[in-house]
């Protein structure tokens, strides 16, 4: 019994240790249930990981596998919408090689049939078969009659008359195409930058060439007045082009005729192109330039020697005619 205060103490010190003890044996006895329960867990779930790992590695490499198709049918896919590309621009070059070719051929047969007629035509000209056929017979007459007077020899005179009435008409209508040639070439490169910008203000490609027909300079009016007839008459644009090569036979507008054409075919932007297209003819237009300046000198050269023979001739039949 606790009567005394010193044993009260020491009953009170007795019971504080029972409470540590039980509360520390409480704490070993949580832990140990945890550490049971963990242990439980670890089990279990090795247990179920042992019985499940086929499984899991059987539906990885399902996985796997799958992927790997997906990743192949989407690179196929790719490489044939590649490959598609490819061949559609082999077939575009293709194309475009073709219709080069055929329109050169065109180009080269023309101008080695060409009739008089259709020169004529090229001159730009209000001029027909009977004003050349008079032309040439009227020169003929009056060549006759100066040589004649002049020589007094018949063969001569019917020589020369027939020379100027079959050769210099013909000479004079090549002269008059030549320069509406270059007086074209000169024109076109600013009328294809008026169609560009054009079309890029939203015009499309008949009014840009009503424009150019309308508000352009010679010669190039005519020949898009031509295009614009055509239409009128129910040709389609690239066939009115085309059309063009025939009294204005230029490389320069069968590029023209072709861009066209392939741009009605293959679609694409064509104030791009037609820009392209005025660049490349300003540069053609300075390199034939450039090369005119440079083989000038050897030109020059070869005139000078050429020459020499026949001024040193006069020279020594003036100083010394004996």
């Amino acid at each position: 019994m606790c009567g005394t205060r010193f044993s009260v103490r020491k009953c009170a010190a007795n019971r504080e240790r029972e409470r540590k003890r039980s509360r520390s044996g409480a704490r070993a006895m949580n832990l140990i249930v945890i550490l049971i329960v963990v242990l439980v867990a670890v089990a279990a779930g090795g247990i179920a990981y042992g019985l499940l790992f086929s499984s899991i590695e059987t539906q990885k490499k399902v996985e796997g596998r799958v992927n790997r198709v997906v990743t192949a049918e989407n690179d196929r896919g790719k490489a044939k919408a590649a490959r598609e590309r490819v061949q559609d621009a082999a077939k575009r070059r293709k194309s475009m090689q073709d219709s080069i070719k055929e329109m050169e051929k065109r180009s080269e047969q023309k101008n080695r049939s060409l009739s008089i007629r259709e020169k004529l035509a090229q001159t730009g000209l209000p001029l027909t078969m009977k004003h050349f056929y008079i032309g040439s017979t009227g020169l003929g007459i009056v060549t006759f009659a100066i040589a004649f007077l002049l020589s007094g020899s018949l063969p001569i005179a019917a020589g020369l008359a027939f020379a100027a009435s079959m050769g210099l008409p013909r000479w004079v209508v090549a002269y008059l195409i030549s320069r509406r040639k270059k007086k074209f070439l000169e024109e076109f490169p600013n009328s294809l930058d008026v169609m560009v910008r054009s079309i890029r203000s939203g015009l499309p490609l008949n009014d840009a060439m009503r424009m150019i027909a309308s508000d352009g300079q010679e010669p190039v009016r005519s020949e898009f007045l031509r295009v614009v007839e055509a239409q009128q008459m129910g040709f389609s644009i690239p066939e009115a082009c085309s059309r063009m090569t025939q009294t204005m036979p230029l490389q320069e507008l069968s590029f023209f005729a072709i861009v066209i054409a392939i741009q009605s075919q293959a679609g694409g932007n064509l104030s791009e192109a037609l820009g392209n297209l005025a660049r490349v003819l300003r540069e053609r237009k300075k390199m034939k330039a450039k090369v005119a300046a440079l083989s000038m000198e050897a030109k020059a050269s070869a005139a000078i020697i050429g020459a020499l023979p026949f001024i040193v001739a006069l020279l020594v039949y003036i100083t010394s005619p004996h």
